[in-house]
C-alpha cells in the first residue's frame, strides 16, 4: 500500500498548487486527477481556452473596425473556425503539458482516476489504496443549470459546450448575463453571431460596483449584445438544431419566446464532490454544497483539508491558488495565510473590467466615511493611440486616513492594471502613495495614478 504525507484530490489550479506547494516544502505527495490531462476546469474547459477565443475574436475585431484607421487596408480576414478551435486546443495542450512537466521535476506521483475517502488517511482510486497522512480536496466545481433547461451539450449548452460548436451559431440565446456568460458572449457576437442576453436580476454582474455595471451594460450593448433583465426562464425546448427559450419577465408576469441555434447556459457553478463519500466521512457540508472548513481549510474530520471551488468563496482560479498555498503551509507546520479582503476578480471582455476590495454599495451599507477618485481613459494618451478610451479607473480611499479601500477598472488591460492597487491593498497604502509613484509614460498604468491623484487635490490630465 502506497504512502503519502499529502494527497491532493484534483489537478486544478488549486489541486496542483497545493501539490506542488507541498512538495517545494519536503512532503511526499500524491495528486489524484480522472482526467486525462492536468489543470482541472480552469486549463482544460474554462479560463484558458476561453481566453484564446476572446483573443482570437478581438484580433478580428480590430481588423474588421480599426485597421483601416491605422492605414492598414484590405480585406478583413474571414474565419476559419476550425482552425480557431484548433489554436484553442493547442493553447490548452501547452499548458497542460506544463503542468505534467512540473509533477515531475517536483517528484509528484499523478494518481489517475477517480477517488473516493473510505475513511480519514485513506484514498482510493479504482482499485488500489492508498495511504496518507493528509488528504486536500480539490476537486473543483462543475456547471449548474435551472429547473426545465436540460443541457446537452450541443444545442443547450454549457461553458464546455460552448468552446467546442462545430460551428458559429447565426443566433446565440445566452441565460445569465455574469461572467462567463458575457465573455463567451462577446466572441461569438465578434465571430458574427446575434447574441441575446437573459437576465434574472435587473442588473448584469451583480457583485459589480453600480456604476462600473452601468458603464460595462451600455458598451456591451453598442457592440451589439441585446440585454433582456428581470427575465426568469421558465424552460427550454430544444430539437436536433434549434431551440426556443421561454421566459417571464418579473415586473408584469408576462411570458415571452425567442428562438435560437445555440443556448449558452451561464447561470454560475456548483461545488463537484461527487463520489468522494463525504457523506458517509461525516464531512460537514452547506446547503449550497459546500464543504466546511475551519480558518486553516481544515474540515471537521481532522486531518481532511479542502479548498477552492469546493468550499465557501468567490470562485476564481487564483483565490484556488492562494487557498492551496497556504494549506500547504499549515500542513507543513508553517503559517498558511490567504488575504480574503485583497482577492482581485477580472472579465476579459474588450474593454476588461476588474475589481478588488469594496465597493461603493459596501461602503454604503457599512456607514463607512470614504472618498471616490476617478479617472478616464479618454485622458489617457496610450489609450486613445489604442483605439481604446472608454471606460475608467475608480479608486476608493477612507475619507480619514486615506488607506485604499477598493479599485474597480473598466478599459484597456483592466486585469493587469488592478495589481498595481491588489499590491498597495496589501501594504496598507493610502491613495497618496500611488499618487507620488512615478509611472512611466506612455502607459495605460498613468490612469491608475490620475484616480489615486483625484482622491487629493485633483488629477492632471482631464
Amino acid at each position: 500500500m502506497a504512502q503519502y504525507d499529502v494527497i491532493v484530490i484534483g489537478a486544478g489550479p488549486g489541486g496542483y498548487v497545493a501539490a506542488i506547494r507541498c512538495a517545494q516544502l519536503g512532503l511526499k505527495t500524491a495528486c489524484v486527477e480522472g482526467r486525462d490531462t492536468l489543470g482541472g476546469t480552469c486549463l482544460n474547459v474554462g479560463c484558458i481556452p476561453s481566453k484564446a477565443l476572446l483573443h482570437a475574436s478581438h484580433q478580428l475585431h480590430e481588423a474588421e473596425h480599426n485597421f483601416a484607421s491605422m492605414g492598414l487596408k484590405g480585406k478583413a480576414p474571414s474565419v476559419d473556425w476550425k482552425q480557431m478551435l484548433s489554436y484553442k486546443d493547442d493553447v490548452i495542450g501547452q499548458n497542460t503539458k506544463g503542468i505534467e512537466f512540473l509533477f515531475k521535476k517536483n517528484k509528484i506521483d499523478w494518481i489517475k482516476g477517480w477517488a473516493s475517502i473510505p475513511e480519514a488517511g485513506k484514498v482510493v482510486v479504482g482499485d488500489d489504496t492508498y495511504e496518507t497522512k493528509n488528504i486536500i480536496v480539490a476537486s473543483g466545481s462543475e456547471p449548474s443549470s435551472l429547473p426545465g433547461v436540460e443541457i446537452d451539450e450541443k444545442v443547450v449548452v454549457s461553458s464546455t459546450g460552448a468552446l467546442e460548436l462545430p460551428k458559429v451559431p447565426k443566433k446565440m440565446v445566452v441565460i445569465g448575463a455574469g461572467v462567463i456568460g458575457l465573455e463567451l458572449g462577446s466572441v461569438y457576437k465578434r465571430l458574427g453571431s446575434e447574441v441575446s442576453v437573459i437576465e434574472f436580476l435587473d442588473v448584469i454582474t451583480p457583485s459589480m460596483d453600480t456604476e462600473v455595471q452601468r458603464s460595462f451594460q451600455k458598451m456591451l450593448t453598442k457592440q451589439g449584445l441585446d440585454f433582456t433583465l428581470g427575465a426568469a426562464v421558465q424552460k427550454v425546448e430544444a430539437s436536433k438544431t434549434k431551440a426556443k427559450v421561454t421566459y417571464k419577465l418579473r415586473k408584469d408576469d408576462s411570458e415571452h419566446e425567442v428562438d435560437a441555434d445555440v443556448v449558452l447556459v451561464a447561470t454560475g457553478r456548483r461545488p463537484f464532490t461527487d463520489g468522494l463519500g463525504l457523506d458517509k466521512l461525516g464531512v460537514a457540508v452547506s446547503e449550497r454544497g459546500q464543504i466546511k472548513t475551519d480558518g486553516h481549510w481544515q474540515t471537521n474530520v481532522k486531518g481532511i483539508y479542502a479548498i477552492g471551488d469546493a468550499i465557501d468563496g468567490p470562485m476564481l482560479a487564483h483565490k484556488a491558488e492562494d487557498e492551496g498555498m497556504a494549506c500547504a503551509e499549515v500542513i507543513a507546520g508553517k503559517h498558511g495565510h490567504v488575504n480574503y479582503g485583497v482577492i482581485p476578480s477580472v472579465i476579459y471582455t474588450w474593454p476588461e473590467v476588474a475589481s478588488v476590495g469594496a465597493t461603493e454599495q459596501e461602503l454604503k451599507n457599512e456607514g463607512k466615511a470614504y472618498k471616490v477618485g476617478k479617472f478616464p481613459f479618454m485622458g489617457n494618451a496610450r489609450a486613445k493611440a489604442m483605439f481604446a478610451s472608454e471606460g475608467f479607473v475608480k479608486i476608493l480611499a477612507d475619507k480619514e486616513t486615506d488607506r485604499i479601500l477598493g479599485a474597480h477598472i473598466i478599459g484597456p488591460g483592466a486585469g493587469d492594471l488592478i495589481h498595481e492597487v491588489c499590491v498597495a491593498m496589501e501594504f496598507g497604502a493610502s491613495a497618496e502613495d500611488l499618487a507620488l509613484t512615478c509611472h512611466a509614460h506612455p502607459t495605460y498604468s498613468e490612469a491608475v495614478r490620475e484616480a489615486a491623484l483625484a482622491c487629493g487635490d485633483g488629477p492632471i490630465h482631464v
